[in-house]
């Protein structure tokens, strides 16, 4: 009995252990075992889990006002041509300074003459055919220091530095100008988007009350021709939509070939068209236009180029001076010594010269003055022209100013016009369907409240290009 039940006790104290202590093979882990998450990847789903797991390549560019007119003046290319336009000039400034410096050239030349008899040598002294030359073999290599002095060239570099200057202004007039193409093309990307979910809540509208108007007619309470005028008004308001979207399209890709070099589409701008801003003053802006207006310069110093160009002109009555240093060897043998001897001592082949020769004109038959005539033709034309952009000036700091002024004037009225045409369509559908008011007073509330969204987002846009006109003339863009 007891030997019996001590193997009972020995059994099952076995099955325990086996259940707390498992074999190591039964529950033990490969050497690299595979993680659950990679083994779940490991299907023909793990391209797409990687993918949704890394953060989308894809991803729209976000574009502020600034990046855009940022990456415009890198890609646009008027603006860019405008800035080698300015680069060209400073060049030519500086190559007109160093024309008015010493020049250094090293000449080096072989000459070889056929020589004369002995005879005819020994009564002429020339040892060759032609006197010009010195010898049969002659050789030269020599330093030439070159300088001109006239008042042509001295003018002629005061002219490059105007006309300098006149291409700095133009480029800012460039810079200006692609403000304003860009101003107008980002906002009319956000004006596009709002026009879109304007138009996608009247098709909204319109398919409900297209639903309302038969649900009625089923009940006996309107006529069948509501649901056909109310049909044809869902019908109208799809093909806006449809519109609306071609608008969009069209807006994004104007401004995508402004802005990106490959043509990119895939970006979005920020919502700031109907953001708060203040317009400067009449005073301020005539201030900062009549310091800042790159017209005005670039008038100006084109002028000033005409006037270096009649003075330039009549230099040619004037007389000039060269001057001429030579440093070198002009000799029978290419070297710096002679091969001849004097009593055993070489004589050095190198020596300088130095000549000053001074041009005076007499007689050109008046060529001189047909230039000084022509330059002065073409200084009083300029003269002519610079006050025409002053006068331009003026009147459009006037007109520039009431346009934006104006615009914004109207854009307080546009909103609460655009506010008031919501709930008057939100109370018309309410008296529709108390049986207070018609389906053409629906359909018509309806598109008023399509127009004046509309018109809205236009007047929104109408006032920033406006301020972005009046920063050509005061170089500030008022932004938000």
């Amino acid at each position: 009995m007891n030997t019996r039940h001590l193997s009972y006790r020995s059994t099952l104290l076995a099955l325990l252990g086996l259940a707390v202590f498992p074999f190591p093979g039964a529950s033990q882990q490969p050497d690299n075992p595979v993680p659950k998450q990679a083994a779940s990847l490991s299907g023909p789903n793990a391209q797409s889990a990687q993918q949704s797991s890394a953060p989308s390549a894809n991803s729209p560019v976000r574009l502020t006002l600034q990046d855009t007119l940022d990456r415009a003046r890198k890609n646009s290319v008027p603006f860019q041509a405008a800035q080698t336009d300015a680069a060209l000039a400073r060049q030519d400034r500086y190559q007109a300074g160093a024309a008015l410096l010493p020049g250094i050239t090293y000449n080096n030349q072989a000459l070889y003459t056929q020589g004369s008899s002995i005879a005819l040598a020994n009564t002429t002294g020339f040892p060759v055919r032609f006197i010009a030359n010195n010898a049969v073999h002659e050789y030269i290599s020599q330093a030439n220091v070159h300088e001109t002095i006239d008042l042509a060239g001295i003018t002629g570099f005061r002219r490059a530095s105007a006309a300098a200057a006149v291409a700095r202004a133009r480029a800012e007039i460039a810079s200006r100008g692609l403000v304003v193409t860009v101003v107008q093309s980002y906002y009319a990307v956000a004006a596009a988007q709002q026009k879109l979910e304007t138009m996608r809540k009247a098709a909204d509208e319109g398919d409900n009350f297209l639903k309302l108007t038969q649900d009625l007619e089923k009940g006996g309470e309107v006529a069948h021709a509501d649901v056909i005028k109310s049909d044809l008004q869902a019908q109208e308001r799809r093909r806006q939509f449809q519109e609306a979207q071609l608008a969009l399209l069209n807006a994004r890709l104007d401004l995508a070939v402004l802005i990106f070099p490959d043509f990119n589409d895939n970006f979005e701008v920020a919502d700031d068209l109907h953001a708060t801003i203040t317009m400067p003053t009449l005073a301020e802006v005539q201030q900062q236009a009549a310091k800042e207006n790159p017209d005005i310069r670039a008038a100006l110093e084109t002028v000033k180029a005409a006037g270096h160009d009649v003075t330039v002109a009549r230099a040619g009555y004037l007389p000039s001076l060269s001057l001429d240093y030579w440093y070198g060897i002009d000799a029978p043998n290419f070297g710096v010594n002679s091969p001849t001897k004097v009593n055993g001592q070489s004589f050095s082949n190198l020596g300088s010269s130095a000549s000053a020769t001074l041009n005076i004109p007499i007689w050109n038959w008046g060529a001189t003055q047909s230039r000084v005539k022509q330059a002065e033709l073409r200084r009083t034309q300029t003269q002519r022209e610079l006050s025409l952009t002053q006068r331009k000036l003026l009147a459009e700091i006037q007109s520039v100013y009431a346009e934006a002024d104006t615009a914004l004037n109207e854009l307080a009225g546009l909103g609460r016009s655009a506010e008031l045409a919501a709930e008057s369509l939100r109370l018309t559908i309410l008296r529709y369907k108390g049986g207070e008011a018609t389906v053409l007073e629906v359909v018509d509330a309806q598109t008023t409240n399509a127009q004046s969204n509309a018109a809205y987002q236009d007047g929104a846009v109408r006032y920033r290009v406006a301020l972005a006109n009046l920063q050509t003339l005061t170089g500030v863009l008022t932004t938000p």
